[in-house]
């Protein structure tokens, strides 16, 4: 039986009737590995809702059902990335959160033999940095993933955007971390769209510059470049990009709104994945590669397109705020017990937007529990003061 129908909020104003799907699209299977893309899922973190913080507090995190949540992506055969953005990096998870989160995470995959990259940053520096400090921000984070067991990835830092002045400040800070790396980096460029810190990153705002920049850096370690995360959400930069690597790099898409395309490729190459989009598509995600791995792409574009659009919600400006509508649908599709976030960042979008959200998930039978998903719905919105 279909769930009662249920009032939704319009961003136009007034509410409009939903009826629910009854059932999910697809059950709820696990298999192995993929052989064709490597598919990272960014992955959200699941903050404690009873302990007692502030905004300004160090990030609360229920551990069992953060690494859970984990647990399920690896079931899946998709791989971690581990203390993203998507984790709230510079967004309500500190820099200590986040050494206990690639410590426990890191272990967990050991356990469960699961694919994992962790994020290194610079978030340690609470403030404006000289480069030397930056570098040695970035090398103690680099020590510890690599202490851990996991791939790196390298992320744009705030810090390092403050403190460059020229293009040349890039290619030696990185210069010196590729060398010093003991196994291949994944170099993740991050646009401003994501964080507005990071505008100018590679030394110009001029993303032509920019990006001559970025590949000299690959060119001058492709030994030590396992591949290279693209998120500035233009799919025809990204082609550019990725036909321009060196052998063996790899291009991870990035891009939360043209990822069927990138991921399915052309003649002249693919790019793999790494993606807060998967988050909660990880099982649509993996089942649609799966196809693609028989060498079947109109399958996989079938299952993979129509899934867009809620991608496109969740990321539409302001981008940065995407990992509220993440977590939302973690708990609504029963991953987690509560709507909170660490930071109190539930609150960064609006009522219309997160019913948006429910919305297009069920429509794509994303829920394993239709009814649950709905019932968790009604109970958000008449907190809010929507009637049922």
């Amino acid at each position: 039986m279909s769930p009662a129908p249920i009032r939704l909020p319009r961003a136009g104003g007034g509410v409009e009737e939903y009826r629910p799907r009854a059932e999910p699209a697809r059950p709820g299977t696990t298999g192995g590995a993929l052989v064709s893309r490597t598919v990272l899922a960014a992955a959200h973190v699941v903050a404690d809702p009873y302990a007692d913080t502030t905004p300004d507090s160090p990030a609360a995190v229920d551990w069992d059902a953060t690494l859970a949540f984990r647990r399920h992506l690896w079931a899946h055969g998709l791989g971690v990335a581990e203390a993203m953005d998507t984790a709230q990096r510079g967004m309500g998870l500190d820099w200590a959160g986040a050494a206990e989160l690639i410590r426990r995470s890191a272990a967990e995959a050991r356990a469960v033999g699961g694919r994992i990259a962790c994020g290194v940053g610079t978030d340690q520096l609470t403030g404006p940095a000289a480069l030397p400090a930056v570098r040695a921000a970035y090398e103690e984070q680099l020590a510890l993933v690599e202490d851990a067991g996991a791939r790196a990835v390298l992320m744009a830092s705030r810090a390092l955007a403050g403190a460059a002045r020229s293009a040349e400040d890039y290619l030696d800070v990185y210069g010196q971390l590729l060398r010093q790396a003991r196994e291949p980096v994944i170099l993740h460029w991050l646009g401003p769209m994501f964080d507005p810190a990071l505008d100018g990153y590679w030394g110009s705002a001029d993303l032509d510059t920019a990006t001559e920049t970025f590949l000299a850096v690959i060119a001058a370690h492709p030994d030590k470049v396992d591949g290279i995360k693209v998120s500035l959400l233009d799919a025809r930069r990204e082609v550019e990009l990725r036909r321009r690597l060196p052998r063996g790099v790899r291009c991870y898409t990035g891009d939360d709104f043209h990822y069927p395309e990138l991921i399915e490729g052309d003649a002249h190459g693919f790019s793999h994945a790494l993606l807060g989009v998967f988050d909660p598509l990880g099982p649509l995600a993996a089942e649609a590669v799966r196809i693609l791995d028989t060498g079947d792409p109109e399958g996989f574009r079938a299952l993979l397109d129509p899934t867009v659009a809620l991608s496109r919600h969740l990321f539409e400006a302001p981008t940065r705020f995407y990992k509220t509508g993440v977590v939302l649908l973690a708990w609504l599709a029963g991953h987690q017990d509560h709507f909170a976030m660490v930071g109190g960042l539930q609150s960064a979008r609006s009522l219309p937007h997160l019913a948006r959200a429910y919305e297009l998930a069920d429509g794509l039978g994303l829920f394993p529990d239709p009814e649950l998903a709905a019932d968790r719905m009604r109970s958000l919105l008449t907190v809010y003061g929507v009637p049922r």
